[in-house]
């Protein structure tokens, strides 16, 4: 789950990570109120949404003065932001944030990842901040250091004298510094993070490091002990479709295909994903329902993948486990004959009770497509979405 900038540097000042004071505006009833009340004459305003590349889009403003913190206020606050992160439906600036000018010296990157290739947590120091970290990598790779970050969230004393060189911090830096990488090891292993980033970090003319810009992202299946995090969520920066799967613990994600998937498994769902791609067509999502599938998220699923205008055919791929082939069978037919679905269905099932589900749903009169295995499945799906006019 991804949070907010202002609420990541919430998050982090706990820890001990100082980052510039700020104001969040809600309201547009609220811009004029909040401005005259506030302590600066000169501010830079920020869009709130949940994608990066903000000030590269528009959506960071500096501000000389009151009356042009006013005017960047309310051209920001509502704005719909779309670059590559968001994808071509945008994003819609619901809030703003207003902080104060910063004299900066020179940037800096932080950051905190899960290296999948070490299985390790590492932080990530760069002396090239203010820029993307994987632009950095790719063409100055010396420029990056990865640390390892202890199982108790800590940093080993030599790590940090190398991080204090490779970084040239020095005198009260230093002890910055040092504070400043433990701290966000610490942030990152109790908060179960998956991503923490701060860029830049930055030096001040007074020779201070302090965060400028934070995000954080969270492992979705922490969030039961992260209660505070948790609250976080905000559903105006999620598609319909993703609020409404997050409802009926469905793992959704919408893709740029016409062929809808739903599928209880997630390994079981990628490979339908990539039968699909290999027989032709292209997914238009990935769900996975669950092992444990209900006739109520059959259903929930069904509607998500129909509220795509795209979706020209589905495929249902199936393997009775935990909830056998004719329970499974059942939840369809309930569904499908509840919405009247107008798409040609593909179903595909294995497992326990296999036979039986099949007889329910060839008797269903709904014109249910069953195949034998999922390569038959894909093909079928696959010829039907291409000829649906």
């Amino acid at each position: 789950m991804d949070i907010h900038e202002y609420q990541a540097k919430q998050i982090l000042r706990q820890y001990g990570i100082p980052s510039p004071e700020f104001l969040v505006i809600s309201s547009s009833d609220d811009i004029d109120s909040v401005i005259d009340n506030s302590p600066w004459d000169q501010a830079v305003v920020k869009i709130q949404v949940h994608a990066g590349g903000r000030g590269k889009g528009g959506g960071v403003k500096v501000a000389r003065n009151r009356q042009e913190i006013k005017k960047a206020a309310k051209e920001l606050l509502g704005m719909k932001f779309v670059n590559k992160q968001t994808g071509p439906q945008g994003m819609i600036a619901n809030q703003i944030l207003l902080t104060p000018l910063v004299e900066v010296k020179r940037e800096f990157y932080l950051g905190a990842v899960i290296d999948r290739n070490n299985a390790q947590a590492m932080l990530i120091f760069s002396p090239e901040g203010g820029m993307d970290i994987e632009e950095v990598a790719e063409k100055h790779p010396q420029k990056i250091l990865k640390i390892p970050i202890t199982d108790r969230g800590s940093v080993r004393g030599y790590n940090l004298l190398r991080i204090l060189d490779f970084m040239s911090w020095t005198g009260k830096q230093a002890e910055q510094g040092k504070k400043l990488s433990l701290a966000l090891a610490k942030a990152f292993v109790e908060t179960d993070a998956s991503l923490i980033e701060i860029n830049p970090l930055v030096e001040t003319t007074q020779g201070d490091l302090i965060a400028l810009d934070a995000k954080i992202s969270i492992d979705d299946n922490a969030l039961y002990r992260q209660k505070q995090i948790g609250d976080f969520y905000d559903p105006s920066q999620l598609p319909d479709a993703e609020v409404q799967a997050k409802a009926y613990d469905l793992a959704y994600i919408a893709l740029q295909g016409n062929i809808g998937c739903m599928v209880n498994g997630a390994g079981l769902a990628m490979a339908t994903m990539d039968i699909i791609q290999l027989a032709g067509g292209k997914p238009a999502n990935f769900l996975d329902v669950g092992g444990g599938a209900s006739r109520e998220k059959v259903a929930a699923g069904f509607k998500i993948i129909l509220s795509d205008p795209h979706v020209k055919a589905v495929l249902i791929n199936i393997f009775g486990g935990i909830m056998n082939c004719e329970t499974l069978a059942a939840g369809i037919i309930s569904a499908a004959g509840e919405l009247k679905v107008n798409v040609p269905l593909v179903v595909r099932m294995e497992g326990t009770h296999v036979e039986q589900g099949k007889k329910m749903l060839a008797k269903s009169g709904l014109g249910i497509t069953i195949a034998a295995s999922l390569e038959e499945a894909a093909e079928k799906v696959v010829t039907a979405a291409k000829g649906r006019k």
